[in-house]
């Protein structure tokens, strides 16, 4: 079972984890490894370095695509020439078992049902890091690094600014679920950074903030909820209008996904709000917008009718135990089942490549629960992103994918109307990219899959359509 609401999905969407098991190293073991993990037909890039002293060997991951550094490595194990390592993250528990040979290491990788590879080899002497990109020509606009305070917590971020004569308008980029980068990155695709810098280079400052708990920023996402996030987006907007590069009567929102239910959020509460975007922005509570995403994210990656049921039967379950409280083990019971059951249908080869079953039965488990039993959770099952849409009166775009398997367009926009016609709002416009994903790139099928194997860009037109439409919110009078 995959998390339930993962409205951008990242194979490695990472959490805080405890101390880790170790066990006898073998000898020449301990150092910098880089290479690569090979999973729904893209790479992720990971750094691995790995220490020995006399109680066994320590590691720690570096995934450079998510803005994540020396996250630790739990249950380390090197036995003759076999290595296993994990890594706790939101999705379930990443089990990595591989082989040493010639001086390389390669094995397979398992997380939430789906299964890759990876390869790890030493740094070649001189020559230039995995992680590191090529230089890249320094932009025709300001980049500036920021942090500010939203209550107690400290949100660090990139202000683009334009250069251009007199204060600029400006838009504040909202993420999706789950704790994203300032980027908002999905398998090397920097969503936000290619929007921001359109945007800066057409005369619009951008600012876009890592989530808490994420890069610069303290705190915690699955601590947080929805309402949090809007609270953070208000302190952005509140440090945009005291500089003076920016015009303060027109400071808008984008927000993507979750995002795209914190940005009415806050245009329904403030005025200082200018206009805003809602790129596959919710208009179903979240208990419906979760179960129409198991089904048609099931259906995409080739489940049977029966999988994509029991998958149903399960989350029904589990948004049950969250309402009452009661019921968690019933819930447990029935992940135990379908884990194992996908474990069971495994070749051969690739079961007994994952070492302890029962152990990873019972990580995956956990992790399933455990993201369900938070604040956050509670909070996004049961809001109506309705009962905020009817009470937004600043302008409003809103985009959909055609082929959007996360936030389902049809009835989203069906929502989204509805609610605007009881709040008695025409001032919006809403488009459809019929061809567009989750991400708003060029797809097939618009399964989550493809995201690895796309170009890393937008479909036509998108990025000129934002663009066009926000210019035209900022002529002068338009407040």
């Amino acid at each position: 079972m995959r998390r339930p609401i993962c409205l951008v999905a990242l194979i490695l969407c990472l959490a805080a984890v405890g101390p880790a098991r170790v066990a006898a190293a073998q000898p020449g073991i301990a150092g910098r490894w880089e290479g690569h993990i090979a999973v729904l037909g893209g790479k992720l890039t990971i750094l691995v370095s790995l220490t020995q002293d006399a109680t066994g060997v320590k590691g720690t991951i570096d995934i450079p695509q998510q803005n994540a550094k020396a996250l630790p490595l739990t249950n380390l194990r090197v036995e003759a020439t076999t290595l296993h390592f994990e890594l706790p993250a939101g999705p379930g528990l990443a089990v990595f078992n591989g082989a040493l040979k010639d001086g390389a290491i390669s094995g397979t990788f398992e997380q939430a049902g789906i299964a890759g590879t990876f390869e790890l080899t030493r740094p070649v002497p001189g020559a230039t890091p995995a992680a590191a990109a090529a230089p890249e020509p320094p932009p025709p606009y300001k980049v500036e690094e920021v942090s500010f305070k939203s209550g107690t917590i400290t949100l660090a971020g990139t202000l683009t600014l334009p250069d251009t004569k007199g204060p600029s308008p400006a838009v504040v980029l909202i993420t999706g679920s789950g704790a994203q980068n300032r980027d908002e990155e999905v398998f090397g695709f920097k969503i936000f950074r290619v929007i921001a810098d359109h945007l800066t280079r057409h005369g619009i400052a951008v600012l876009r903030c890592d989530d808490r708990g994420v890069g610069g920023s303290t705190g915690s996402v699955p601590q947080s909820t929805t309402a949090d996030f809007a609270d953070d987006t208000l302190a952005g907007v509140k440090y945009l209008q005291k500089r003076a590069e920016i015009d303060p009567t027109h400071i808008g929102l984008l927000g993507h996904s979750e995002g795209g239910i914190v940005a009415p959020m806050l245009a329904a509460r403030s005025t200082d709000i200018a206009f805003i975007i809602l790129m596959s922005g919710p208009g179903l509570p979240g208990e419906q917008i979760m179960l129409a995403q198991s089904e048609l994210v099931g259906r995409a990656a080739g489940r049977t009718d029966e999988q994509v049921k029991r998958n149903q039967e399960i989350q029904r379950a589990l948004f049950a135990a969250v309402r009452s409280g009661t019921g968690w083990d019933e819930g447990a019971a029935m992940i135990r089942r379908e884990v194992k059951a996908g474990i069971d249908a495994l070749p051969d080869a690739r079961r007994q490549a994952l070492g302890d079953t029962d152990t990873l039965v019972d990580a995956q488990v956990k992790g399933q629960i455990d993201a369900v039993r938070t604040p956050w959770f509670k909070f996004f099952l049961d809001f109506d992103p309705a009962s905020v849409l009817d009470k937004v009166r600043c302008p409003v775009l809103a985009l959909f994918g055609g082929h959007d398997v996360q936030v389902p367009v049809a009835a989203n926009r069906a929502a989204m109307e509805q609610a605007f016609a009881r709040g008695g709002f025409k001032n919006y416009r809403i488009d459809v990219f019929p061809r567009a994903n989750h991400l708003y790139q060029d797809s097939e099928s618009g399964g989550v899959g493809e995201y690895a194997t796309l170009k890393k860009e937008f479909v036509p037109g998108f990025l000129d359509l934002i663009t066009t439409w926000i210019g035209e919110q900022a002529k002068p009078g338009k407040r």
